[in-house]
């Protein structure tokens, strides 16, 4: 089943893949304090706005250190927020309804989560026709297709790495890399998979 690109979050652990049909030569890097979607050095180019952002950022709040992830350039609005002050929630549901879902072909949502270093986790997407944002209890996925709206999803990884590694070995059609992020003792870690 090919369900683009997701989201699991399931609270101490989550992880980001990128599938995709279109765009497969692409990569997770490290940079700048984030993890970034980019074309690898032998993609075609492109001047579609949606192949290239940050897919993860862990930042300072002002109750500690909070993990945000997505698919698209909506991540850096949410770590923004969060760094404000917002809620998470608050900063999640702000952001995708102001970016609202991608104006592709497909009509793509736009998803993401946060884990906070207070163990809140949450989980969220913007579609055409509805924005959905969760509180999360047990590992929960969201996708662009086929499963757009959060679903309890068995996802059983201890640490980042794990995390991408599991995330990109699921079944689901098409992957291309994931980024997966835990809370530690020490704050966040995290980790990529880009399937060399």
């Amino acid at each position: 089943m090919y369900v683009g690109r997701f989201v699991v979050v399931g609270p101490e652990v989550g992880a980001y893949r990128v599938s995709s049909r279109s765009f497969p030569n692409r990569e997770i890097t490290a940079r700048d304090e984030a993890l970034t979607v980019g074309p690898t050095e032998d993609a075609p180019e492109t001047d579609n706005p949606y192949v290239s952002y940050n897919c993860l950022r862990v930042v300072e709040t002002p109750t500690g250190e909070t993990a945000a992830f997505g698919n698209g350039s909506h991540v850096d609005p949410i770590a923004e927020k969060l760094e404000l002050g917002y809620p998470a929630r608050d900063a999640l549901a702000e952001s995708l309804l102001a970016l609202d879902y991608e104006k592709d072909d497909y009509d793509t949502p736009r998803i993401a989560a946060t884990i906070g270093g207070d163990g809140e986790a949450l989980i969220g997407t913007v579609r055409k026709d509805a924005l959905l944002i969760e509180t999360v209890d047990e590992p929960t996925l969201v996708a662009t297709y086929e499963k757009n709206a959060p679903e309890a999803f068995e996802f059983d990884a201890d640490g980042a790495a794990a995390a991408a590694s599991a995330a990109y070995d699921l079944e689901f059609e098409h992957a291309v890399c994931a980024a997966g992020v835990a809370r530690t003792d020490d704050g966040f870690e995290t980790a990529i998979e880009n399937g060399d």
